[in-house]
């Protein structure tokens, strides 16, 4: 993919480190002695489903409302989520003595929901879709004058997310391949512009399902596209990018060096690989970096870090899916 400005910098992303420090964790990163056999070469697991809420979305939640004025946390924040992001809003809110009020669709589980309602925020189900639910967040706005926090395409959240990328890069600088999960990019574009900012050669490839690949058919349109939201097991990469999108787009066109799209059955052994060999339990989201390697879908050079991105999933369905269900269909049917 070409390569072009980047909008998110380096010191941005610094800036953001040292802002969000003693807030959220440093989190772990292990070697994976199965998947480095498998590979041929040495591959890293970053446990970022350790963190305090159950996922990476923490980072980013936290450096945009520690960004905002005492007076615009005063009004409450907002924001549309697929789950992750309102519990890391609603936390990091909730840190600070602001109202944080989480729109969502139909589509997003209960057992995220209930979470995101446990920590205290108010939590509006609106329509099935993330734009259904960004249109009252756009309501919420205008009317009560809250401050928008988008999950994925605003300055401090990418800023934010990027400290991802600056820890593991600290923590593994030979990494010559990161693996991405990848939705509306604000983790993909935060990532790779601090991978690539300290080291250019690294590779940063983005993964994500078949099933409603918002970001992949956009890159391959050479704009932001609508695309029908469908169930998955991945549901935390679902939803669209924004017609209207200002960074991420552009940020994962021109520093992504590649995307490769997962099935429903590759996403489950993904999970089901997760929890038999590396004792973690992960939603689908944060496995797709596994399910790539375990299907040989990646021949890049190592060492290779694939990031874990989050936790957040509803156990009976992890039940399921370990005991051999392989798609959101077989295990409504199961």
């Amino acid at each position: 993919m070409g390569r072009q400005s980047v909008h998110i910098s380096l010191d941005d992303i610094r800036a953001a480190s040292a802002r969000i420090a003693g807030r959220v964790l440093k989190t772990p990163m292990v070697q994976s002695p199965v998947l480095s056999q498998l590979a041929g070469v040495p591959v890293y697991l970053k446990l970022e489903h350790h963190q305090t809420t159950g996922s990476f979305k923490l980072r980013g939640a936290t450096n945009a409302v520690l960004s905002l004025s005492p007076q615009e946390r005063a009004r409450g924040v907002v924001a549309a989520s697929t789950g992750n992001h309102g519990r890391a809003l609603a936390h990091a809110a909730k840190a600070e003595g602001a109202l944080a009020t989480i729109c969502m669709s139909r589509l997003v589980p209960d057992n995220k929901i209930s979470e995101i309602r446990r920590l205290g925020a108010d939590v509006r189900i609106v329509g099935r879709s993330q734009d259904e639910a960004q249109e009252e967040v756009d309501r919420l706005v205008v009317k009560k004058g809250m401050a928008m926090v988008p999950p994925f395409d605003h300055p401090a959240v990418i800023a934010g997310q990027g400290t991802l990328g600056l820890e593991l890069m600290e923590q593994l600088p030979e990494a010559a391949t990161v693996l991405v999960p990848l939705s509306g990019g604000g983790l993909a574009a935060g990532v790779a512009a601090a991978v690539k900012g300290m080291n250019p050669g690294t590779k940063v490839i983005g993964l994500t399902m078949e099933r409603g690949a918002a970001m992949k058919v956009s890159l391959d349109a050479g704009r932001p596209v609508q695309v029908e939201e469908l169930p998955s097991l991945a549901d935390s990469l679902g939803g669209g990018i924004g017609l209207d999108n200002r960074l991420t787009f552009s940020m994962c066109r021109g520093l992504l060096d590649e995307v490769v799209l997962l099935s429903e059955e590759e996403i489950a052994a993904g999970m089901r690989h997760a929890y038999a060999a590396e004792r973690e339990i992960v939603e689908g989201a944060g496995a797709v970096g596994m399910a790539a390697l375990l299907f040989d879908r990646i021949r890049l050079p190592g060492p290779v870090v694939v990031i874990l991105s989050g936790r957040n999933v509803d156990m009976e369905l992890h039940r399921r899916i370990i005991n051999g269900a392989v798609s959101l269909a077989t295990e409504e049917a199961a």
